[in-house]
């Protein structure tokens, strides 16, 4: 697709996924609708950076290299990618079944076609909490292998599923059914908390690679409670953070307040 001359319209966010609606010079400000993206998921160490003025030469993971104007002066902005387990591609977009926007950033009703399966974010004003925590009750996995699938809410990453089951006080593999609904709704309330402050201080950086798109290292790991504190007292009760593989994500929680078994699961 043709990308010399198109204007970004906004930038959109649905869970790890980014898009920037695509349009015509000539429908700017008409009642035209985008129907192309330029979409893009940041993997596991995925990045945009953007420079004013003259670009320093790409850095060695840069994947792509996008040349802005705009009133205010050129722009460049970088795609990075080191373990290049993520994408940027231009494609078509799709209505939102429900009418509402798409993501966070538009109130354009339509998301790229990649999306389309992504449940909404949980930070998603759009968001349907009651449809949320009957998915998040369903079956017998373990309620944080729950969090992190992304057809049931997106973007909640392993850090932060982590940091909110302690601050909820659910064990990582109670089953999703044995959770009540009560249960549920403060766990999606805590992961809500958790990621607005992680956004707050710029996210959680553990080395220069995890940086915004000015190249700031964010500062939450500085509050973090249960993720990467293992052996270290818990900050609510003093028993020592275990960490366990699960699924092949480093799990992180105090056995002493995070009980697998809590009281059995209500219907209220």
């Amino acid at each position: 697709m043709r990308l010399q001359g198109m204007v970004l319209d906004a930038v959109v966010r649905r869970g790890k996924f980014l898009w920037i609606p695509l349009a015509e010079v000539e429908d700017v400000g008409s009642a035209h609708t985008p129907t192309m993206a330029l979409s893009a998921h940041l993997g596991m160490s995925g990045q945009f950076r953007v420079f004013e003025g003259d670009p320093p030469e790409p850095h060695s993971h840069c994947r792509a290299r996008l040349h802005l104007e705009s009133p205010h002066g050129a722009r460049t902005v970088d795609f990075l990618d080191q373990r290049t387990f993520g994408y940027l591609v231009a494609e078509q977009m799709q209505p939102t079944p429900d009418g509402l926007a798409g993501g966070k950033g538009s109130p354009l009703p339509a998301v790229p076609r990649t999306v389309a399966h992504i449940a909404r974010d949980a930070l998603d004003p759009a968001a349907d909490d009651v449809h949320i925590v009957s998915r998040m009750r369903r079956g017998s996995r373990g309620i944080k292998q729950v969090l992190l699938d992304q057809t049931v809410v997106s973007g909640i990453g392993n850090i932060y599923a982590d940091e909110a089951l302690w601050a909820a006080r659910i064990h990582p593999q109670r089953p999703a059914r044995a959770v009540s609904p009560p249960q549920a709704r403060a766990l999606l309330a805590a992961v809500r908390t958790v990621m607005t402050r992680a956004l707050a201080q710029g996210g959680t950086s553990f080395d220069a690679l995890y940086v915004n798109v000015n190249g700031e290292s964010g500062y939450f790991s500085r509050e973090l409670a249960a993720y990467g504190r293992t052996g270290q007292p818990c900050e609510r009760c003093g028993g020592r953070i275990s960490m366990e593989r699960v699924g092949g994500r480093s799990t992180h929680w105090c056995p002493r307040c995070q009980r697998r078994y809590g009281p059995r699961a209500s219907r209220d």
